[in-house]
C-alpha cells in the first residue's frame, strides 16, 4: 500500500512533464507529411499495420531517448549552451506552429493511395525505416527538438518526459493505422486538417512560449 502510495504520488507530481512531452510529441507528428500518409495508406490497405506502427513508434522512442539523454549528459555542465539551444527550440517549435497555421489557412485533403499490389513484410519496413530515416526533419523533431525540451527537465524527470513524448507518438500512430478507416473519410475533407492545424499551432505557441519564459525568467 505505501509503495503504491509513493509512486501514486511521483505520479502526480510528474504529471506537468508528461504532459509537456505528450504535447509536443502531438504536435510535431500530427501533420500531413511522408510518415503519416504511409501509415494511414498501410492502415487502410490492412497491409503490415502492426509492423508498420511498431517501427514508427519504436524509432521516435529511440531518437527521443537519444537526444533528451546525449543533450542532458553533453549539455548538462554547460547551462548557456543549454539555454541557447532550448531558446533555439522555442524558435523551431514558433516556427512549426506558424507553418501549422498557414496551412490551416489553405487547408488539403489527404490523399492515400490505395492502389497496388499486395507488398511483402520486409518490402514494407524497409519502406517505412526509409520514409522515416531519411527525413531531416525526423532528427530536428525527436533528438534537437524533443532532446533541447527534455533536457531542461529535471534528471529525475527526464524519464516520465520520455514516457509522455514516447507515449503520444505511438498513441497517434496506433489511431493513425488502426483507425485508418475511420479517419480516412473525416480527413478527406480539407475542414478536419484546418482544426487540426489550428490546434497543433496553438499548443505549438504555447510551448515556445514556456521555452522561451524558462530561459528569460530563470
Amino acid at each position: 500500500m505505501q509503495d503504491t502510495t509513493s509512486f501514486l504520488s511521483t505520479l502526480q507530481a510528474a504529471l506537468p512533464t508528461i504532459t509537456t512531452g505528450l504535447t509536443l510529441s502531438l504536435s510535431l507528428i500530427v501533420a500531413i507529411g511522408a510518415q503519416n500518409t504511409y501509415v494511414l495508406r498501410q492502415g487502410l490497405r490492412r497491409e503490415h499495420v502492426l509492423a508498420v506502427v511498431m517501427v514508427c513508434a519504436l524509432l521516435d522512442m529511440a531518437l527521443m531517448t537519444l537526444g533528451v539523454s546525449g543533450l542532458a549528459t553533453t549539455l548538462g555542465q554547460h547551462p548557456r549552451a543549454l539555454n541557447a539551444l532550448a531558446l533555439a527550440g522555442a524558435a523551431v517549435v514558433a516556427w512549426y506552429g506558424a507553418m501549422a497555421l498557414r496551412r490551416a489557412l489553405a487547408p488539403q485533403a489527404l490523399q492515400a493511395q490505395l492502389q497496388g499490389e499486395p507488398q511483402s513484410l520486409r518490402t514494407t519496413v524497409l519502406q517505412v525505416l526509409g520514409i522515416s530515416l531519411l527525413n531531416p526533419h525526423v532528427y530536428l523533431d525527436t533528438v534537437i527538438l524533443v532532446g533541447a525540451v527534455g533536457a531542461k527537465q529535471a534528471p529525475d524527470l527526464q524519464g516520465w518526459f520520455l514516457v509522455g513524448a514516447g507515449g503520444a507518438s505511438a498513441l497517434w500512430f496506433v489511431t493513425l493505422g488502426f483507425g485508418a478507416r475511420l479517419l480516412s473519410p473525416l480527413f478527406a475533407r480539407p475542414v478536419a486538417w484546418r482544426v487540426l492545424d489550428l490546434l497543433v499551432a496553438a499548443m505549438m505557441g504555447h510551448i515556445a512560449y514556456g521555452l522561451w519564459t524558462q530561459v528569460t525568467l530563470a
